[in-house]
């Protein structure tokens, strides 16, 4: 098995590990470079090895997954690149970080998987756009597809569209929230009890991404099978094109892709 290495062990690193874990029902060659002393010891109990530095973690693993923040990736792929080789495929889970800056940094033209992946990867209901490198073996292109797989969804998707893609399933999570929340508030507002109207509008939007997918029609067409003439789905909706609904979810999207390609820079 090849032994993967993971730079980092936020929530997304964590989801990833477990997923793993799950998979392969063991954790023995997995391992973990992080700061936190916390972190650290939380994948010790996972069984993870965990590594005293990034080198270390390169040095020690085939696949390394950068699992920091955009603006420590410069500083973090400059301690490692006396590590690297063309035989480390890296992993990088950053939003706006194209593969060249990371093998430009590394001084090296190692095969490099750029990942969008969002949270629900910690319940395994996650949704992962992956673009290789097209120097990459077909081994460990499978390894890195089933890595997130595993928990989730995933879509191969081309270097060109990987800024707009957070807009569609990176960041997209915190829209669908926000919209939760304000259907909740308003049931609050009428006295209804907000648990039970949390329960009701989770197991709408389950039902709704069902109905998208499996019912083979179009979200125009189910829509229109919502929708009686006069009635109450039709007031709702054209209240929300009133305040120009589909345009501000437009204008927050290519908002998430403009910040994806400032933070590349």
């Amino acid at each position: 098995m090849k032994k993967i290495g993971f730079i980092g062990a936020g929530n997304m690193a964590t989801a990833i590990i477990k997923g793993l874990i799950a998979q392969n029902n063991t954790a023995e060659n997995l391992g973990v470079f992080d700061l936190s002393e916390e972190k650290r010891a939380a994948m010790r109990e996972m069984g993870v090895s965990v590594y005293a530095s990034s080198p270390e973690a390169v040095n020690n693993s085939d696949i390394i997954v950068l699992a920091v923040k955009p603006q420590n990736y410069l500083e973090v792929l400059e301690e490692i690149k006396p590590s690297v080789t063309e035989e480390k495929t890296f992993v990088s889970i950053a939003a706006g970080i194209s593969i060249a800056y990371v093998q430009q940094a590394l001084g090296c033209s190692c095969p490099v998987v750029r990942v969008m992946p969002n949270t629900p990867l910690l319940l395994k209901k996650g949704a992962s756009a992956l673009c290789p490198s097209e120097n990459i073996t077909a081994e460990n292109k499978q390894v890195v597809y089933d890595m997130f797989a595993g928990s989730g969804v995933c879509e191969y998707i081309t270097e060109e569209h990987m800024n707009e893609i957070i807009a569609v399933n990176g960041s997209s999570p915190a829209y669908i929230y926000l919209f939760a929340q304000a259907m909740a508030d308003y049931a609050a507002e009428q006295g209804i009890d907000r648990a039970k109207a949390m329960n009701l509008i989770c197991a709408t939007l389950e039902g709704s991404a069902a109905m998208l997918r499996e019912s083979g029609d179009t979200p125009e067409v189910l829509i229109q099978k919502v929708s009686s003439k006069g009635g109450t789905t039709i007031a709702a909706l054209d209240k929300l094109r009133e305040h120009g609904f589909t345009e501000a979810v437009h204008d927050a999207m290519d908002a998430c892709t403009k910040r994806a390609e400032e933070l590349g820079k």
